[in-house]
């Protein structure tokens, strides 16, 4: 079952300053709903241990992140993909594209792509549309937060 999920953010710090908050692992991870650890294994890879809940199934998915695409400090495309044992996997990605508004302001595009199967996929498609455009949501609001404060 695929899904598109879009939305912007504002975020109050220079392009720069975005585009490295964007290939740090440790500002990634603090923003991941769910992540319980992310570790470079490579310049533009990541692996990744996320627990999801969907609906009543907890689930731990062990994956790979990775960065393609790469105009710095303009796009990037981030994907992944994760196998959740009984539960299923996930898997998808997100075109990201910064814009500058003024020296000090940031405007994040994203277009993101999910893709679930298995036991996940039998929960309905209205409950895992939600719940990711509710995980999508929290991400890049959380990294906002985190890029503005800084």
């Amino acid at each position: 079952m695929a899904l598109v999920i879009e939305g912007e953010e504002r975020i109050a710090a220079p392009i720069d300053k975005v585009w490295q908050a964007l290939n740090d692992p440790e500002v990634l991870k603090a923003c991941i709903p769910g992540c319980e650890s992310l570790e470079k294994t490579s310049d533009n890879n990541m692996a990744a241990t996320v627990v999801l809940k969907i609906g009543p199934i907890k689930a731990t998915f062990n994956g790979e992140v990775e960065l393609k695409n790469l105009n710095p400090p303009r796009s990037y495309t981030i994907q992944g993909e994760g196998k959740g044992g009984i539960a299923g996997f996930a898997k998808g990605g997100a075109d990201v594209i910064l814009a500058e508004d003024g020296p000090d302001t940031t405007v994040l595009k994203y277009e993101a792509k999910a893709d679930v199967g298995g036991k996940i996929a039998q929960l309905g498609s209205r409950l895992i549309t939600s719940t990711s455009k509710k995980l999508a949501g929290q991400f890049f609001s959380s990294f906002n937060e985190t890029v503005s404060a800084r």
